[in-house]
């Protein structure tokens, strides 16, 4: 009985001492721990898996929202256009009988009428060339050359016209044409606002930029009286026999 006694004694000393180690040990990882811990993650995981965006990238983006990131490159950009004088513009000095004038060509105004009009200065077309039709208020025409060779050699070399993009204001230069797309080696200088011939395809490819007082100041007084089939034919021989008062041109140079 005495025996009995002890071995219970024991066992309660035994259970209440399990009892207190236990609420003085730390909080381990048990199974159901585990379980939720692995849960947890488990959600964790899925949730990275549907927004897939590192810590890097959600940082970098609010940069690449900046504007200085998304203008576009230099070349795109809509830049004043530079203006290349060598290409789009040129100059050309008309030495005449009663002085000096300086047209300037814009080959994006009538591109075939100043490609042709360029052509024809550098050959030395126009030199010696008389003006002559005058028509003050109106026009000043030129344009047969003074050889009858020269002449002959173009007359038939016609250009498709050019859309027209500038009127016809005073001191704008112009080719002459009979007819749509006739255009050979004739001009003319509008002394008057003749935009009435904007309508009928006459497109100005330069303007006077210097000497229009000389312009104005071309002989009048034959005024449209000379014949041009003798002027194609006879050349200068014609005109300096029966109109010896015309105003001529001793050269047209293109010039810086």
């Amino acid at each position: 009985m005495k025996r009995k006694l002890m071995t219970v004694g024991v066992m309660l000393i035994v259970a209440v001492a399990a009892v207190v180690f236990t609420q003085l040990q730390p909080d381990r990882l048990t199974a159901s721990t585990l379980q939720k811990a692995n849960e947890v993650q488990r959600k964790l995981d899925q949730a990275s898996t549907d927004n897939p965006i590192s810590v890097a990238q959600a940082v970098a983006k609010p940069a690449e929202a900046k504007p200085a990131e998304t203008k576009p490159a230099e070349p795109a950009k809509p830049a004043e256009p530079k203006k290349d004088e060598g290409n789009n513009v040129f100059k050309v000095k008309f030495e005449c009988s009663n002085g000096t004038f300086t047209v300037e060509c814009q080959r994006d105004w009538a591109p075939l009428g100043a490609a042709r009009f360029e052509e024809l200065v550098k050959e030395g077309y126009y030199n010696e060339a008389r003006f002559f039709r005058v028509v003050p208020g109106f026009v000043v025409q030129f344009g047969i050359a003074g050889n009858p060779e020269a002449t002959k050699k173009w007359k038939t070399n016609r250009l498709k016209d050019d859309a027209v993009k500038q009127s016809n204001s005073p001191g704008t230069l112009v080719f002459a044409t009979s007819g749509p797309n006739t255009r050979t080696t004739q001009l003319f200088i509008n002394y008057g606002d003749n935009k009435r011939l904007d309508g009928m395809g006459f497109a100005p490819f330069g303007k006077v930029i210097d000497g229009m007082d000389v312009v104005k100041a071309i002989c009048s007084e034959y005024g449209e009286k000379p014949s041009q089939p003798r002027m194609e034919s006879e050349g200068n021989a014609y005109l300096t026999k029966e109109f010896p008062k015309l105003d001529f041109i001793k050269s047209a140079t293109i010039v810086p």
